[in-house]
């Protein structure tokens, strides 16, 4: 595995006097980024890319771009987001459509405020959900369930 495709709530978030997510909402995909990078992997992530809120994209370039890195993405991470991030849910279907391995990260103890085709994902696509209370600290659960998810596709029906 080379590269992550991370996505999550952005624009509603951005506030608009400064242009710019608050820190406390970059934090856990800062941490996630550069948890991945020391690993080596590529990290695809539009919040990064369009400066935290600074340099965002007009729709007509970011779409085709997410999309594209969604498919170059060996694996595919997200926050869905409470409340739902449209953005986000529209790229959940593309990672599942192109059939990437997908990782959800749910807030644990809300997993009852996620959509129903969030929650069902599974029966349609490769999909490991990791319940967190703060994302720093599971990493290691972010880790092993990308190492189940990427293994499921690359090896369906525990073909040797």
């Amino acid at each position: 595995m080379r590269s992550v495709f991370l996505a999550g709530p952005f624009m509603g978030l951005v506030n608009p006097e400064t242009n710019s997510m608050p820190s406390a909402e970059q934090l856990p995909f800062l941490t996630l980024i550069e948890h991945f990078e020391k690993q080596g992997l590529e990290v695809y992530n539009a919040h990064r890319r369009e400066a935290w809120g600074a340099q965002v994209l007009a729709p007509e370039q970011c779409t085709p771009l997410d999309q594209l890195e969604i498919r170059k993405a060996d694996v595919f991470v997200a926050i869905p987001g409470i409340p739902p991030s449209p953005g986000t849910h529209v790229e959940i279907g593309w990672a599942s459509a192109f059939d990437k391995p997908v990782v959800l990260l749910l807030e644990a103890g809300r997993e009852e405020e996620y959509g129903f085709l969030v929650r069902g994902l599974g029966s349609v696509a490769t999909v490991e959900f990791v319940h967190y209370t703060d994302v720093g600290r599971a990493t290691p659960q972010i880790d092993a369930a990308i190492r189940r998810v990427v293994d499921r596709v690359n090896n369906p029906a525990g073909t040797p």
